[in-house]
């Protein structure tokens, strides 16, 4: 499946890494129908004989459904209920979550080539260095946290006890699959960009700023079944358009953002938060 992935300077040294929701790139994609309760999860199990990295794949999808579907649930509460205010709570904790975690959730493991979308102003290198960095930072810093979730989830299974809903313990669940999706995110993303051979290519034809002689027209090696890559490197000049006029720090406003989030199919709210990450 292809995944387009967004780049593009916002505030200074903070860049924008974003995926695209453009279904016309996702309609490959295989959408297997997840198991519902545990006894179809456990006849998945038995009667697939697949391997035991597959069968851990179908808990934690598992898993992560009936968190989805709890949630959901606690959205429609009634006004003044205890789980409408244990939703607003959750809410609150997941606007702290980094914006960089969030990016490396969205390349899941089904993902197996890449388009880079990024103004046409940029140099080629400089774009590839940059999605390696944030791949390789993420796989570091989500195995250490991936880690310590781990450890932290008997400890606040123990407050199951109480006579209340033991939020610590959904909470710091949720935080450990979200922490093994973006270290899967990390490893998956540094597996695709870091394929030297057509990327170095790429950078000499474009005379190393990323441009084309037709800008956004169709080209050879926008492929990447004909270059055997994994990723194809794509220089917008309607991208660049929306953000050039910027003052010299790079300070894109928030039109500008939210006409590009519209172009491309990108979530406003996480795009902000790259912007404001210090």
């Amino acid at each position: 499946m292809r995944a387009r992935l967004v780049v593009f300077p916002l505030r200074g040294r903070n860049w924008c890494f974003s995926r695209s929701l453009d279904p016309s790139l996702n309609h490959h994609s295989s959408s297997s129908a997840s198991p519902s309760t545990i006894r179809d999860l456990w006849r998945s199990i038995t009667s697939s004989g697949s391997s035991a990295p597959h069968n851990a794949q179908l808990v934690v999808d598992f898993i992560a459904n009936k968190m989805n579907r709890a949630w959901m649930g606690m959205e429609k509460s009634p006004e003044g209920t205890l789980k409408k205010k244990i939703h607003g709570v959750g809410l609150k904790l997941l606007a702290r979550v980094k914006p960089s975690e969030i990016f490396l959730k969205s390349i899941s493991r089904d993902v197996t080539d890449v388009e880079i979308v990024y103004p046409v102003s940029l140099n080629a290198r400089l774009v590839r260095r940059r999605l390696r960095h944030i791949a390789i930072r993420g796989a570091s810093i989500h195995k250490k946290y991936f880690y310590g979730s781990v450890t932290l989830l008997p400890l606040t299974s123990a407050l199951s006890v109480l006579p209340l809903p033991n939020i610590p313990f959904f909470w710091v669940l949720f935080r450990t699959y979200s922490h093994w999706r973006a270290l899967q995110g990390s490893e998956t993303l540094l597996k695709l960009v870091s394929d030297h051979s057509w990327s170095e290519k790429c950078a000499d034809q474009n005379g190393g700023q990323g441009q084309t002689e037709k800008g956004d027209d169709s080209s050879k090696d926008k492929a990447p079944s004909s270059q055997g890559s994994p990723w194809v490197l794509q220089p917008s000049r309607e991208l660049q358009e929306i953000i050039v006029g910027q003052p010299e720090d790079n300070d894109v406003s928030e039109t500008a953002i939210a006409s590009v989030c519209e172009m491309y199919g990108l979530d406003a709210k996480d795009v902000l938060k790259f912007k404001n990450n210090m």
